[in-house]
């Protein structure tokens, strides 16, 4: 718990949520006992009550909770939790405002010993002497010792409060548990979909675009080659659009190639990594041992991630060579990008690295970079294979 500084608006509005909760707590606590006259009522009502000291815990001390989602049935564990903590709620402010307003209170009596000769009781009717300088003195000093323990009590009854309403408000372990394994699913799913749209992109384009483009190329070719009794302008311009459909094709092949490429489906990472390897201008060692193929999704992350670190290496690397292993251990799949350029990579000098650890990260792998200022760089990403 960070201690806040005495007169800091953390403090005050520490204090503020102690100060309203007694009688906000009251109010929700008679309006849960009276509403269980009427079971029904309450159980349609609690939520709403809920969000009574939801709103409270947000406005003073940025204490967001998810939203309730509404009760059913009385066997509903949420609902009991909600009923439990609007009936504890009274004794913890009650609690809470005697500590904090008492360590406040006193801190200012305390300090303003030295003025209270002036409206000292008669003799006997006060024990202490506060025309004494000794017990003035004493008093100054616990008042400020009050006045400095006042925030930290304010800031742990805050805290204290916090904890109980996760505890009884927020979701519990199970739902906690379930939500995230929803979130899982979920998020496999939407990696799946879009692999299969990656996929049913490159076909498209392998078996549309891409055949276009190669009777374009032709038709020009062989126009090129037979009509060769036009002007010279013409010729060139034939010319000139045959090169442009060569290059167009070649382009559209790399592309599709590096989006999903078929070899990457009918005979796996080795095989693909291979291509990519050999059309590499760097020159790259390659060393794959994998006795059984992971998933397709796994598959092609890796793909994707020896792709682009090989065209980063060759853009910006400034090396002579690369080495790539790639190698399944038990449930893992690692790969290890080694080059000898200039080094001095980072995760925040670009966008390629960020994007490789987002890709890297979507099936919950991990990516880990060392590129020293006159190198070796070297990638190391594990994705589970399962």
């Amino acid at each position: 718990m960070k201690v806040p500084r005495p007169w800091s608006a953390r403090t005050w509005l520490d204090t503020a949520h102690v100060v309203t909760g007694v009688p906000i707590a009251v109010v929700l606590a008679v309006l849960t006992v009276v509403l269980a006259v009427l079971p029904p009522v309450l159980r349609r009502s609690v939520r709403g009550l809920t969000a009574v000291q939801r709103s409270r815990l947000a406005a003073f001390l940025g204490f967001v909770l998810p939203p309730v989602p509404r009760s059913t049935a009385w066997r509903d564990r949420r609902l009991w939790r909600q009923i439990g903590f609007h009936l504890l709620a009274p004794v913890l402010s009650a609690f809470a405002v005697v500590l904090v307003c008492g360590l406040w209170g006193g801190g200012v009596v305390g300090l303003t010993a030295f003025l209270q000769p002036v409206l000292q009781p008669p003799p006997g009717v006060f024990k202490f002497d506060l025309r004494n300088p000794v017990v003035a003195s004493l008093f100054t000093a616990v008042g400020l010792a009050m006045l400095m323990l006042a925030p930290i009590a304010a800031r742990a009854m805050a805290v204290l409060e916090i904890s109980i309403a996760r505890a009884l408000l927020g979701p519990s372990h199970a739902e906690l548990g379930e939500r995230i394994e929803n979130l899982q699913e979920s998020r496999a799913g939407v990696i799946d979909a879009a692999d299969a749209e990656r996929r049913r992109i490159e076909r498209d384009l392998h078996d549309g675009a891409q055949q276009r483009l190669v009777s374009l190329a032709m038709n020009l070719g062989l126009a090129r080659a037979t009509l060769t009794d036009l002007p010279a302008p013409a010729k060139e311009a034939i010319e000139q659009a045959h090169e442009e459909a060569k290059q167009a094709l070649r382009e559209l092949r790399d592309f599709v190639r590096g989006l999903h490429p078929a070899v990457l489906n009918d005979q796996g990472l080795d095989a693909a990594l291979s291509g990519v390897a050999a059309r590499s201008l760097v020159p790259v060692r390659l060393r794959v041992d994998i006795a059984q193929r992971v998933s397709p999704t796994i598959e092609a992350v890796a793909f994707f991630v020896v792709s682009e670190a090989l065209t980063n290496i060759a853009k910006h690397a400034q090396a002579r060579s690369a080495e790539i292993s790639v190698r399944r251990r038990d449930q893992w799949l690692t790969l290890t990008i080694v080059d000898d350029g200039r080094g001095g990579a980072s995760m925040e000098g670009g966008t390629g690295l960020r994007g490789l650890a987002q890709r890297v990260r979507s099936v919950d792998g991990s990516l880990h970079l060392e590129s020293p200022l006159g190198g070796p760089t070297m990638i190391e990403v594990e994705l589970p294979c399962e």
